[in-house]
């Protein structure tokens, strides 16, 4: 049974996307992919290769110059600006850089996010110590930022991320700012968030991290899907 009860069954898909930018940059060039529910996917490839412009896509930052894009049942080609918020609503991204807010404890930053899409006190209340508990840091809703170490912060920004009840989890080159010890602990949780049956989308360009793994990796390089399967590759560094 799933334990995120989002309403939104997760389908994340891609086809024949080109995204050309204004500066005349091709981010990609093509692509196709799938993502269905309750699937663990690592997206790989070297800088330039179009990750960050996928993650752009997905959250509505940026519009693809060609080809569809459906993400959890809205159609990105034609969806509305006030349908926007809706999108992310259904997405949880996580960042590299963690992007918490230094004056604000860690219930408070996860409240401010609950807050943002219209939650009551109370349902913030009931949420977040769930949360909290579930990355691990039940005993920390009180400190600050900079009282935790990068560990504990990215954990909160995954809680942050999951919140909302998203069905999919799209995390940004979550380990880039830690040791590799750390890494896969945070690696391991997002594993295990995808169990509880959360889609989980691995932005990385982590070799080493992505072989720990045996999940499917979909490989990027200057724009174009250059693989697509089950176990390890080699991701250009």
């Amino acid at each position: 049974m799933r334990l995120f009860l989002s309403e939104v069954r997760c389908m994340i898909r891609l086809k024949d996307v080109v995204k050309t930018y204004e500066n005349g940059t091709d981010a990609l060039q093509g692509i196709s992919f799938d993502i269905e529910d309750g699937e663990f996917v690592f997206l790989v490839g070297p800088s330039g290769s179009g990750k960050s412009t996928i993650i752009k896509i997905l959250t509505g930052e940026v519009v693809p110059t060609s080809g569809r894009v459906m993400i959890n049942g809205f159609n990105m080609n034609i969806i509305s600006e006030r349908q926007i918020p809706l999108v992310r609503r259904t997405i949880g991204v996580i960042f590299q850089d963690f992007r918490l807010i230094p004056k604000k404890t860690v219930y408070d930053n996860l409240a401010l996010a609950m807050y943002a899409v219209g939650a009551s006190h109370k349902q913030a209340q009931t949420r977040i110590p769930y949360v909290l508990e579930l990355v691990g840091l039940a005993e920390k809703s009180k400190r600050y930022p900079d009282e935790l170490s990068g560990g504990e912060q990215q954990r909160v920004a995954i809680a942050r991320a999951l919140v909302n009840n998203p069905s999919t989890i799209v995390a940004d080159e979550p380990t880039g700012n830690l040791d590799p010890g750390r890494s896969l602990e945070i690696m391991t949780l997002l594993e295990r968030i995808n169990a509880l049956g959360t889609t989980v989308v691995v932005v990385t360009h982590e070799a080493g991290l992505v072989n720990e793994f045996d999940k499917r990796v979909i490989m990027l390089e200057e724009g174009l899907v250059v693989g697509d399967g089950i176990g390890a590759y080699e991701v250009k560094e």
